[in-house]
């Protein structure tokens, strides 16, 4: 399979600041960008952050627009806001392992002048899915303990893009987790577990071709009782 081209999350800077109204210079400050593809192929979501403007009574606004390719005369489009005043934007009907990079531009406009940060991605480099739903144990003869899940909702074609997953795990009363995987089903068979014990079970999703990083942990499950002898 093709692989994207290596490119840097986070790209240079370009800012602009007017005077501020009492004649002082505005200290530029840039939106701090990051973006995530947690829905790939469908779109790619942006978010930004900027420290809040001193003694200033006008909300920020932004303008948030992209283009494919780094070439200053590309065709830019909006990445969508709900309002002008949002901190995130969404980039829809992403081009699959494009070796030609995307490039975000995000400016702050305030009284005193904008500020924009410009940032190239290659949106497989940012999938990270959502965590596991659905964590469920289940005791079964034997001393075996069977855990299932499903795939994040978010997620929208686990059929075509198929995840593999991690489990970590560990007994009431121990200091450390252990871990097993990558699985590519959505179940998994402890064997040999201890009697009378507890046992605390997150899973982990990510891209089965490795692309982008796994997700955070999903929330823990446990059996409503302990295993029986």
């Amino acid at each position: 399979m093709l692989r994207a081209q290596t490119i840097p999350r986070e790209g240079g800077v370009e800012a602009h600041a007017a005077p501020s109204p009492s004649g002082a210079p505005a200290a530029p400050t840039q939106p701090r960008v990051r973006c995530r593809a947690s829905r790939y192929p469908v779109a790619v979501d942006c978010f930004w952050t900027l420290p809040p403007a001193p003694r200033s009574a006008t909300p920020t606004s932004f303008i948030a627009t992209y283009r494919l390719g780094v070439a200053a005369h590309g065709e830019s489009r909006p990445c969508l806001q709900q309002t002008p005043e949002a901190t995130s934007c969404t980039i829809p009907d992403v081009h699959m392992f494009s070796m030609v990079p995307y490039v975000l531009n995000v400016t702050a406009i305030r009284p005193w002048g904008s500020s924009s940060s410009f940032v190239p991605f290659v949106p497989e480099q940012l999938i990270k899915p959502d965590p596991p739903e659905g964590v469920r144990l289940s005791v079964l003869p034997g001393q075996r303990l069977w855990v299932q899940w499903e795939p994040p909702r978010s997620w929208p074609f686990p059929e075509l893009f198929s995840l593999k997953y991690w489990i970590r795990y560990k007994h009431h009363g121990s200091p450390r987790f252990r871990q097993v995987g990558p699985i590519e089903t959505t179940s998994f068979t402890f064997r040999a577990v201890r009697p009378q014990a507890r046992y605390c079970i997150q899973v982990a999703a990510q891209d089965l071709t490795d692309y982008g990083e796994s997700s955070d942990w999903s929330l823990p499950a446990a059996p409503s009782t302990p295993l029986g002898k």
